[in-house]
């Protein structure tokens, strides 16, 4: 009965360390049993914040003037009354000053066929439905019998009429080149035109 005895008591404790071991394994083997997945990351696309040097208002104009120079350029009437308003007036560099009518009429009853206009807008102020614009052009003429190439700036007023743009008010001043300037070196490669802001005769003294 002795033994009996003993044998139960040294078999309770075995018992109770195998149900208290049980929790033990089953927590640590869970974890591989279903594993936690780390978090894949995911590349982020960062979009450029650079922009066309170029404001919108400026390409709209741009085209319109570039529709203008075409039209001049190819003596094409319906062309040129499409951006000049029938309140059209003109001032050239010369002085001149002349409406759509007459701007028209040179175009088509002109004598000269060399006239060759391009237009670059630099600048465009808006206004509500006017808008101003500034920039440069490059008119190639004839003056009495010679063959001009006239280049300066141009400030172009537009009204906005029924979902279009019309010119109402043009003026033009030529650029001359400044006679002291030291002479340089002429390449044969294309110069961009640039608008001087003022010639060493207009600095004051140092």
């Amino acid at each position: 009965m002795t033994r009996f005895s003993v044998c139960i008591l040294a078999f309770i404790p075995l018992c109770c360390a195998a149900v208290a071991q049980a929790p033990v394994s089953n927590a640590v083997s869970s974890p591989a049993s279903a594993p936690i997945s780390a978090p894949v990351s995911t590349p982020v696309s960062v979009q450029s914040t650079a922009t066309s040097a170029a404001s919108p208002e400026i390409r709209e104009f741009q085209k319109i003037e570039d529709s203008w120079s075409a039209a001049v350029n190819e003596r094409d009437q319906y062309g040129l009354e499409l951006v000049m308003s029938p309140l059209f007036v003109d001032v050239s560099a010369s002085g001149d000053i002349t409406t759509r009518n007459q701007q028209v009429a040179n175009v088509i009853t002109g004598e000269d066929k060399t006239i060759h206009l391009d237009q670059r807008v630099i600048t465009v102020r808006m206004l509500g439905d006017v808008a101003v614009t500034n920039g440069t052009y490059a008119l190639h003429h004839k003056a009495n019998t010679a063959e001009v190439n006239e280049k300066g700036i141009f400030t172009h007023v537009y009204e906005r009429s029924h979902g279009s743009w019309l010119c109402i008010n043009s003026q033009r001043t030529v650029l001359h080149e400044d006679s002291n300037a030291k002479q340089k070196k002429q390449s044969t490669a294309e110069l961009p035109f640039h608008i001087p802001l003022f010639s060493k005769s207009d600095k004051g003294p140092q």
